[in-house]
């Protein structure tokens, strides 16, 4: 059986009315909650910060997944602790000691992840793959919501899994970026885990079925 999780992507949200939004993903199939932070130096946008994911965390009764496109996350490994992520990822390209980052994400007690541009090749990860707990593939370039899928990625993602099963690791491949109907049953058999959706589902007329759907061609 394979059960492909959903992460509707709050970044897509209605912020004048986020708490109807958050309530809509707990009430929905989705699995987890995709929260996009981005400081506007590693990436040319802002979204949101601390007292946002603090108002999520109030409301949220699923997994918090926290995608950190910022420099220097290190700092910030304890602060997303206490405001309730369970899982953390950091960029492999912000990332100097990326081993060290892993490891203080664990001691924090959040599962470690680690997120990948669409030009970084996936080797880079075969010698720490068991550190990590949730590899993010960005199937955009990040920093906007709404971008048009890479297909590349779908190459990308069998390549992981081979690595993953080689290691023997237990690591989850999650992708963002451009999700539908379209790629979502062809992610899912190549070995996508975790399926980031943002406009997809914001966007559409019924959201609690557009979820719905997700759930129902990657699963199996």
């Amino acid at each position: 059986m394979k059960n492909t999780l959903i992460a509707p992507s709050v970044l897509a949200a209605d912020f004048g009315n986020l708490q109807r939004d958050l309530e809509m993903i707990n009430n929905s199939e989705a699995d987890w909650f995709h929260i996009d932070i981005m400081d506007g130096v590693f990436v040319p946008n802002i979204s949101y910060g601390m007292p946002v994911l603090e108002t999520i965390q109030k409301h949220a009764k699923k997994t918090i997944d926290v995608h950190l496109m910022i420099i220097d996350p290190d700092r910030y490994i304890k602060t997303f602790a206490a405001l309730g992520a369970n899982v953390l990822s950091v960029h492999y390209e912000a990332c100097t000691h990326l081993h060290r980052t892993l490891q203080a994400i664990r001691a924090e007690g959040m599962k470690s992840g680690v997120a990948l541009n669409p030009h970084t090749p996936v080797n880079v990860l075969e010698d720490i793959i068991n550190d990590v707990d949730v590899v993010c593939l960005m199937s955009v370039n990040p920093g906007f919501g709404g971008q048009s899928f890479i297909e590349n990625t779908y190459k990308k993602v069998r390549q992981l899994k081979e690595i993953i099963t080689r290691n023997k690791a237990k690591t989850l491949i999650e992708v963002d970026g451009g999700v539908t109907d379209k790629n979502a049953k062809e992610l899912a058999e190549a070995g996508a885990d975790v399926l980031v959706a943002g406009s997809y589902v914001f966007k559409a007329e019924n959201q609690l079925e557009t979820i719905a759907g997700l759930k129902r061609i990657t699963s199996w």
